[in-house]
């Protein structure tokens, strides 16, 4: 059966993969409804390794990914060995038929390629992860330009409905006054906070400037997508990319 995957939509050099799954086309039932892709969040494993497969398969990866243990932290994981997961937020590679890969279900992916696609890479960038230099260690680990670096900004939760309360906020905006620009006042009293305008500060701050994406929300597209912040325990979705040789 074929799965239902959001392609990137950016112009990435030839030989590149990427994108990510959608919530359709697995054998996962209930709260994880269909293809959940993570095995940490209480589904059965059978249906994952299934849902796992199909992804595969339908995507035409050349490999499974290299699959992280997430911890909403700043390590990337550069040309990791397959096998045991590592814990890690991001992962890079300068391998051919390698796939990296984020898990997220309101956080937001983040997949970065070199101007030839000789490097790739993946991050996963919640609220901590961003606020605490993610994104910027794994440009870092770039030996392309940062100026050269294309990125592509996944599905994740809108400023709309990604409420957070001062500490958050303060977070940002203590050691970057600009970050203000991203955090609206709601009827609470607490704050709307903008992931996708905080990403592309970071990057920008970074020395990327081509950044694409950026405008989907997880949490308003219950057909489509995971979200914990809608739903509680949910499944999860993948973004990947891959070179192909």
């Amino acid at each position: 059966m074929t799965i239902d995957w959001l392609a990137a939509d950016w112009p990435a050099p030839d030989g590149i993969v990427a994108g990510c799954t959608t919530r359709g086309g697995g054998v996962s039932d209930d709260r994880f409804a269909s293809l959940n892709l993570g095995t940490h969040v209480g589904d059965s494993v059978e249906h994952v390794f299934e849902n796992r497969r199909r992804f595969v398969s339908s995507c035409n990866l050349p490999a499974e990914p290299l699959w992280l243990e997430q911890v909403h932290g700043t390590t990337v994981a550069v040309e990791p060995e397959s096998g045991s997961p590592v814990k890690a937020d991001a992962i890079l590679t300068r391998k051919v038929d390698t796939v990296c890969a984020v898990m997220t279900a309101d956080c937001l992916p983040v997949l970065m390629v070199s101007p030839t696609g000789d490097e790739i890479a993946a991050t996963h960038a919640g609220w901590r992860g961003l606020c605490n230099g993610v994104l910027e260690n794994t440009v870092r680990e770039f030996r392309a330009p940062a100026g050269s670096i294309l990125a592509w900004l996944g599905p994740a939760i809108s400023q709309k409905h990604f409420e957070v309360g001062d500490e958050v906020r303060q977070a940002f905006v203590s050691p970057d006054n600009q970050a203000t620009d991203h955090f609206v006042v709601n009827d609470s009293g607490r704050w709307q906070a903008d992931l996708y305008g905080l990403a592309r500060l970071r990057l920008a701050e970074a020395g990327v400037r081509n950044i694409y994406g950026g405008d989907v929300c997880t949490y308003d597209d219950a057909g489509r997508f995971f979200s914990y912040r809608r739903d509680g325990q949910c499944g999860r979705m993948a973004s990947f990319v891959f070179r192909y040789s």
